[in-house]
């Protein structure tokens, strides 16, 4: 049993993680020199911030998944969910990063906020640590939604 827990946290966490890789990749690869030339809100953070929030978020969010996962009453739905969720949170940083477009970023924002809105609900009915860990991952959507529609107003 212990056996099959620690190959499903593992591929959680890679399934997670590669969300994250691909969004690393895309902000290393297409950031500059654009990010630097557009006007940002003073309440921007510093760059340096980002990396180790997102690290911390994501490993919440395979810790959520995983106990979910391990849960008497879940369902299989809730899993399709959070992997659709990774694919909208991956493709902001593409739109972002990549395409250069704001706007469009803007609403696949809205997207996977509504979807971790989701996931939050669906974890709540099975597993309230699963619901506890996905909350700071919401609030940090809500203040990047924040800086997004900031961006769009100043640029």
């Amino acid at each position: 049993m212990l056996k099959n827990k620690i190959i499903s946290f593992v591929l959680f966490a890679t399934v997670t993680y590669s969300a994250s890789v691909i969004g690393a990749l895309a902000t290393i690869g297409f950031k500059e020199p654009w990010y630097s030339s557009i006007t940002k809100p003073s309440f921007s953070p510093p760059d340096w911030i980002f990396a180790p929030v997102w690290t911390t978020l994501y490993l919440m969010m395979t810790i959520a998944i995983w106990f979910f996962w391990h849960s008497k009453n879940k369902d299989i739905n809730t899993i399709y969910i959070y992997l659709i969720h990774l694919i909208f949170n991956t493709t902001w940083s593409v739109v972002f990063f990549v395409f250069h477009n704001i706007f469009l970023a803007f609403l696949v924002l809205i997207v996977l906020i509504v979807l971790i809105i989701l996931l939050i609900v669906r974890f709540k009915r099975v597993n309230m640590l699963s619901y506890y860990l996905m909350i700071p991952y919401l609030l940090w959507c809500c203040f990047a939604l924040t800086l997004n529609i900031n961006l769009i107003l100043l640029n």
